[in-house]
């Protein structure tokens, strides 16, 4: 989906990979008892947050998602014992492509995601190079691969003469759904999707979010969603730029 590298689905050949486990629990389900979204987004994150701090990562730049897509087998359940395997499937000259698979008890594969980070230089706030020390760690596990930070989502269709679309439902932020960065954590985004699937009544066997701009306080978010042949499209708006697009696929 989306532009990722072509990673081996069994995982890397050689290099570092990453590996955790955590049980699925009630704070992290829906109704029907299944992962929602923005949990297997946060799994995602402390994921490859612990794969840092376990590498003795020591670079002082920070890292931005820019997309993030999942391709779904089976949703993790409540009460279910997950491994999270994690490693660096691809490069480019300020970012990197992280593939994390979900596996239940028996070693079947529930979920492969594919997320790409942009390195960023707190100080200016602009992308920086990878460095030697990423290379070091990750190189091996990323075998030359490569990977864009394109974004490939479309604007969301125009709704009438001079209007961009942005008349969707509105969807409030918390104080809460701001980090230590000032901005909105890239789980609050899945959140939105997890919103938009709410209301199609079926269940994703993918789903790709793509992040525009930062959300920051002050900002009116509103929801937009828009059915597609192959599943919906959904965008959360401010100001009529888009935030962050989706793309779930039946």
């Amino acid at each position: 989906m989306g532009g990722t590298s072509a990673a081996a689905e069994a995982g890397p050949g050689q290099g570092r990979v990453f590996a955790t486990r955590r049980q699925v629990r009630g704070r992290d389900v829906g109704l029907d008892g299944r992962l929602r979204l923005d949990a297997l987004a946060l799994y995602l994150q402390e994921a490859a947050e612990g794969d840092l701090v376990d590498a003795g990562w020591r670079e002082d730049y920070t890292w931005v998602v820019r997309r993030c897509a999942a391709d779904i087998a089976r949703f993790p359940r409540l009460g279910q014992r997950v491994e999270l395997r994690t490693f660096c499937s691809a490069t480019g000259p300020r970012w990197a492509e992280r593939t994390t698979t979900l596996a239940d008890a028996r070693g079947d594969e529930l979920v492969r995601a594919r997320a790409v980070w942009a390195a960023v230089d707190p100080a200016t706030g602009r992308p920086c190079p990878l460095g030697d020390e990423f290379h070091r760690i990750y190189g091996a596990s990323a075998a030359g691969r490569t990977v864009s930070v394109r974004l490939s989502h479309p604007r969301p269709p125009a709704r009438g003469d001079g209007d961009d679309g942005d008349d969707g439902t509105p969807w409030p932020l918390r104080a809460s759904d701001f980090d230590a960065s000032g901005h909105v954590n890239n789980v609050i985004y899945w959140a939105a999707a997890e919103d938009a699937l709410a209301g199609l009544g079926w269940r994703p066997s993918g789903a790709e979010v793509e992040f525009h701009r930062a959300a920051l306080p002050g900002c009116e978010p509103r929801l937009l969603v828009e059915p597609a042949p192959d599943g919906a499209w959904a965008w959360l708006m401010n100001d009529g730029r888009p935030l962050a697009s989706a793309r779930l696929t039946r």
